[in-house]
């Protein structure tokens, strides 16, 4: 990937009780242009937020083929994809898997773009990892009334799937 031509894509997630209220932050930088997203629910898990950031991130950029680098403080969605965790939940049809629907909804965008994880250690003063994290925060801790996560499953509901 082009230094020049890449996108660098920021995320985060958090939630209040894991499960509960919780949001994402997302920040996508490109060349000197800054853009800040971010979303929350009313019922939710961390993971949920941290994937849902990078899906909400990928979904911003609007030309085929971009280089992306992700960096994100989630082990969850670094090692599904880096480790190719996700191929063998693809291969087994998902089964019992969490957060199917989300993944589901990944993997067009992450296949339409030229994508590559990094880690980064969370709350360790990355600026940009920082930010991301006050967007989460904000985006569940407003006051305002938030929207159902509808793809949220309940623990005891996805044992019996």
């Amino acid at each position: 990937m082009a230094a020049e031509s890449t996108i660098y894509l920021y995320t985060d997630g958090a939630a209040s009780g894991n499960p509960g209220p919780g949001g994402w932050g997302a920040v996508l930088k490109y060349r000197d242009l800054r853009r800040e997203l971010s979303g929350g629910f009313a019922l939710t898990t961390n993971n949920r937020m941290e994937l849902l950031a990078v899906i909400m991130g990928l979904e911003a950029i609007k030309w085929e083929r971009a280089d992306v680098e992700v960096w994100s403080d989630s082990t969850y969605v670094v090692k599904a994809v880096e480790e190719k965790w996700l191929d063998k939940w693809v291969a087994s049809g998902f089964k019992k898997k969490k957060n199917r629907d989300l993944w589901e909804r990944f993997l067009p965008l992450y296949h339409r773009h030229n994508v590559k994880f990094h880690w980064l250690k969370g709350h360790a003063g990355h600026p940009e990892n920082e930010c991301c994290d006050r967007l989460a925060v904000a985006a569940y801790s407003s006051g305002l009334p938030l929207p159902a996560d509808e793809g949220y499953i309940p623990e005891e509901e996805a044992k019996l799937l």
